[in-house]
């Protein structure tokens, strides 16, 4: 009961803060215990609209946030997607419920491990986590039609445009001198992508072993 006050809640403080009234993306938001995706110490937050500590250096992202750059993708059903950054395994559980496969790399092997035990624990075998350099993304399960990067990088890996399908969205946060902006990128033809920026944001910076 207060675990769905709170989602409850959690769901309003998102409609009122980022905007997103698509009731897919909002319903799997709601199917997401976000509680089991945080430390036991603060899972008194676990449903307020802040990102919070995962451990190494690593955040889970605001409900909001997470929101938005689902809606972004504009995913359907059968659709199949990439995630580069799966931190504590939350947005990737998000996914699961929009999509039919959702491929998700996490650079940190600890993390990698611990998501998904979870997402297994919780039912989400539409989920595949491995750990790897998500600059390479996953070439063996391309092309995608959603990929969504949950870290900030100074510009767009031109590998990842070329694992998206085409019509397929890419919504990642880039670094420039003016700050983070969330950026979405669609492939409008074989050699072509058009990009949008979306909104302000902050995430963790991008780290790659090719740097």
């Amino acid at each position: 009961m207060i675990q769905r006050a709170g989602q409850r809640r959690m769901l309003e403080q998102v409609r009122r803060n980022c905007g997103v009234e698509d009731s897919r993306v909002l319903e799997a938001l709601g199917r997401v215990p976000r509680h089991l995706f945080v430390d036991e110490a603060l899972r008194h937050r676990a449903y307020v609209d802040d990102a919070l500590p995962i451990g190494f250096a690593q955040t889970i992202s605001k409900p909001s946030t997470v929101a938005l750059m689902t809606a972004a993708l504009e995913l359907q059903p059968g659709d199949r997607v990439l995630e580069l950054g799966t931190g504590s395994g939350y947005q990737a559980a998000v996914l699961s419920h929009l999509a039919e496969r959702v491929y998700s790399v996490e650079r940190i092997g600890a993390l990698a491990l611990r998501a998904r035990r979870l997402l297994i624990e919780l039912g989400l075998h539409n989920v595949e986590v491995r750990a790897g350099d998500g600059a390479a993304g996953w070439p063996g399960a391309a092309p995608f039609q959603g990929i969504i990067v949950t870290a900030a990088a100074g510009k767009v890996p031109e590998g990842l445009l070329l694992q998206l399908d085409l019509g397929g969205h890419l919504v990642i946060p880039v670094a420039d001198g003016e700050g983070q902006w969330l950026k979405r990128i669609v492939r409008t033809e074989e050699d072509q992508w058009c990009e949008e920026r979306l909104d302000a944001c902050r995430f963790v910076p991008f780290v790659t072993e090719r740097a």
